[in-house]
């Protein structure tokens, strides 16, 4: 479970405050950056808030913006920086299989990292050799209040929090979609040809994507080149795995692909 939000501080008086709330990959909520409310993207989600002490600390979440505003307007002003400025934080906690949590607070600042919550030592550290961060970092480490929630927060609540999301969402959260693979050709250049293999409509993230040739499988290369997995608009994912071949080469070729959702299947595509 992980928080990011992102504050712009253009001067003195102003401040322009986003952010977004993912398990996992699944987005739970928004923060409206016009009135700061909480806009949730499943009525389970909702639902969970209302177990447990995380409902309380939605319900503040106005209350830690002003003073998070407040906060950093009194330490530009301290060590004289100039606006305007961004503040980026990412927060949360992961659960492992065991129940064992581990939780962090990271606080970036034009987009390099900042200062982080140490939770062993239960204390802010500087992570760049500058006067904002080390007075920053000594500053919120003297909040003694403020490190005992942060502690409560992290290794308890949040926690917690992910069992409750997990009880309300497991329909959402467990889902899983098929892959839908294609298999098609370009010809770039008359002696070479491009196999294409486009996975598409699959969940969860993971997935395995190779070429075979002749029924083995293509070892890594610099004629293989697989993209990124990328999300598309219905929270599945796509990618793309591209084999350079020489035409008429004599071999055949397949896509083979491998998910959770398949079970012990592969679905293979064979070229041709």
């Amino acid at each position: 479970l992980q928080l990011l939000q992102t504050s712009l501080f253009a001067n003195v008086s102003s401040a322009e405050v986003s952010g977004v709330a993912f398990l996992g990959d699944v987005p739970i909520f928004v923060l409206d950056p016009v009135d700061w409310s909480i806009e949730f993207h499943w009525p389970w989600a909702r639902q969970a808030i209302a177990e447990g002490d995380m409902g309380k600390l939605y319900s503040h979440s106005k209350l830690f913006l002003h003073n998070l505003i407040r906060y950093v307007h009194e330490t530009v002003q301290q060590v004289q920086q100039d606006y305007p400025l961004v503040i980026q934080i990412r927060a949360g906690c992961v659960l492992h299989p065991n129940r064992t949590s581990w939780g962090f607070l990271d606080v970036g600042e034009g987009g390099r990292d900042f200062i982080v919550y140490d939770m062993e030592r239960q204390r802010w550290e500087p992570q760049q050799t500058s006067l904002q961060a080390d007075l920053t970092s000594k500053s919120l480490t003297s909040k003694k209040a403020i490190t005992g929630l942060l502690e409560h927060i992290l290794s308890i609540s949040c926690q917690s929090h992910i069992l409750t999301l997990q009880k309300y969402g497991r329909a959402d959260l467990e889902r899983q979609e098929l892959p839908v693979a294609t298999v098609f050709a370009r010809t770039p250049q008359p002696d070479q040809l491009l196999l294409v293999c486009r996975v598409t409509g699959f969940y969860p993230r993971p997935i395995s994507v190779a070429w075979l040739r002749d029924g083995q499988e293509v070892p890594p290369g610099p004629a293989l080149n697989t993209s990124d997995i990328l999300p598309n608009a219905d929270l599945t994912y796509q990618l793309r795995s591209v084999l350079a071949v020489a035409p008429r080469d004599g071999h055949s070729y397949a896509c083979r692909v491998r998910h959770r959702s398949l079970g012990t299947r592969s679905l293979v595509i064979p070229w041709g």
